[in-house]
């Protein structure tokens, strides 16, 4: 596979002193970390309050904003959204969000992906459209976990086109596979507009797609908080989030920890990022990229999917560690001209002895390893040399898709797809004292 045509990487920026934001900060308002740290501040009306009288009718009345971010594009976001009724196009692609169940008590037994998302919005209104002037695209309509990688990668173009004439865009989706579709677009976006992914626990309707609605449905309100949120552009430069629940959590963090349960979403020892509350948005904390905001060549990813075809995404597997597993899984996946494995392992990332030697054999092929731990937290440590790359506290789905990546935009630079991992997929805050 010939290596596609990329712009040359900007010379970073010298970054003194790190902190990994889950290592020591919580979610808790009101905590002081220092000059650099997202201070959660209530912030007057100068800054990032819509209370103001020419406000649309219907919008957010008080931001709890972050404080700490120093950013002209992130100011003149707020200022715009507060001035204007914003412009927000809300890209459908099915899940449970547009399930319709078999009855209005039933919250499992239902078929997903079978109402379009411009009903959806039309059934938010007349109260929506205070907020926002919102326009639909159904893109797909089915569960999370059938969409290919080449729709994903459709899909990211989707979005970008959508930001041409809107504001931010809101993604809907099934929630099985939604952190990875947010890690997708987190990556990929090439925008600084807010891109919000939200979806249901429990279908829509029940026994048909205009029916009633399902009692205690939480789509509807999810959809019109990832509106509210999405047009009063509080995660301007944030990346995507996830909002279900009333809580918004950083793509890269966040991870479904329930296969039932409404408060499936958590950030593990992250926390949330935000909270929507009736008209009120507050802020604990912010994503580390949110600090390149007003350097937009640094702010964006390397991974332009207008300058790759779908067919340039090589296949990249997971493989899990567990008691006594063999190494045929990754031998057959290099045999079959698999490019990536990331491997969930035991612990601090360890595998069987089986699997240590399959996985030497297979890096002597040229097959590239990220190591995680299947633990769902904690760091993975390692060497600066060889085809392993250590995945720090990145979980295994989500190396995935940054290992496919990387060997997408380079497929035979080991040491650049290094960097990527090391970097992008573990961004820091910069806590060097501010001149």
């Amino acid at each position: 596979m010939s290596a596609p045509n990329v712009p040359s990487e900007p010379t970073p920026r010298p970054r003194p002193v790190r902190w990994r934001p889950g290592a020591v900060l919580t979610p808790l308002l009101g905590a002081t970390l220092g000059a650099a740290l997202v201070l959660a501040l209530t912030v007057g009306a100068d800054a990032t309050r819509t209370e103001d009288a020419g406000a649309p009718s219907g919008t957010v009345t008080g931001v709890t904003a972050p404080a700490g971010i120093r950013s002209v594009a992130y100011t003149e976001a707020l200022s715009t959204a507060k001035t204007r009724k914003p412009r927000v196009t809300v890209i459908g692609t099915g899940g449970t969000i547009s399930g319709v169940a078999t009855s209005r008590s039933s919250f499992t037994d239902y078929r997903s992906g079978q109402i379009a998302i411009a009903s959806m919005v039309g059934q938010l209104q007349p109260e929506i459209g205070q907020v926002a002037d919102v326009s639909t695209v159904q893109f797909g309509n089915k569960g999370s976990g059938g969409y290919t990688m080449a729709e994903f990668h459709a899909l990211t173009l989707a979005v970008e086109a959508a930001m041409k004439s809107a504001d931010a865009v809101v993604v809907t989706s099934g929630t099985d596979t939604m952190e990875e579709f947010a890690y997708w677009l987190d990556l990929t976006v090439q925008s600084r507009k807010p891109v919000v992914i939200t979806g249901a626990m429990r279908p829509w309707a029940a026994v048909t797609p205009d029916g009633p609605q399902v009692i205690g449905a939480d789509g509807p309100a999810n959809l019109y908080n990832s509106i509210v949120l999405a047009a009063s552009q509080t995660t301007f430069c944030y990346g995507t989030v996830l909002l279900l629940g009333d809580e918004f959590h950083a793509a890269r963090d966040v991870t479904k920890t329930n296969s039932s349960r409404m408060d499936t979403f958590q950030s593990r020892e992250f926390g949330v990022l935000g909270w929507v509350d009736g008209p009120n948005i507050k802020v604990g904390r912010a994503p580390a990229r949110v600090d390149d905001c007003d350097r937009a060549r640094d702010w964006l990813t390397p991974f332009d999917l207008s300058r790759v075809e779908p067919t340039a995404l090589p296949r990249v597997e997971v493989v899990t560690s567990y008691q006594q597993a063999g190494g045929e899984a990754i031998t057959a996946f290099a045999a079959a001209g698999v490019k990536g494995i990331v491997t969930a392992g035991t612990g601090a990332g360890g595998l069987s002895s089986a699997q240590g030697s399959a996985r030497g054999a297979a890096a002597a092929q040229g097959v590239v390893f990220v190591s995680t731990t299947r633990t769902g937290s904690g760091s993975v440590y390692g060497s600066n040399t060889g085809p392993v790359i250590a995945g720090d506290d990145l979980l295994p789905q989500k190396a995935r898709l940054l290992l496919l990546l990387s060997l997408a935009f380079q497929p035979r630079n080991v040491e650049k797809v290094r960097e990527w991992v090391t970097t992008l997929g573990n961004p820091e805050w910069e806590t060097a004292p501010v001149r």
